[in-house]
């Protein structure tokens, strides 16, 4: 599907991230400072998208749901999970 391989890209970025984890990096600070810090971005960003939506706001949505989208990368590389086995359980649950 277009599109997918950017998301296919992000996530090699944040698994490179992951294993150097560069000074100056967001992604590697965020994993450097652990789950934690991980779930509390990703909850924060969940709720600025229900903000953006009870707002009506569809720029406001696109822009937290990429931020949201982008976390939930995060999350799933610090445990060494990707959108394949998301997608994979998508797939199981449609069967």
């Amino acid at each position: 599907m277009p599109g997918f391989e950017f998301l296919e890209r992000l996530e090699e970025v944040i698994r490179d991230r992951r294993e150097r984890l560069p000074e100056g990096s967001y992604t590697a600070h965020l994993l450097r400072q652990g789950e934690d810090e991980i779930l509390k971005k990703l909850s924060e960003e969940a709720t600025e998208v229900v903000l953006a939506s009870k707002e009506g706001d569809k720029g406001q949505i696109v822009y937290e749901a990429a931020d949201l989208i982008y976390h939930l990368l995060v999350l799933l590389a610090y445990h060494d999970l990707s959108l394949k086995d998301v997608l994979a359980e998508l797939r199981r649950r449609s069967k």
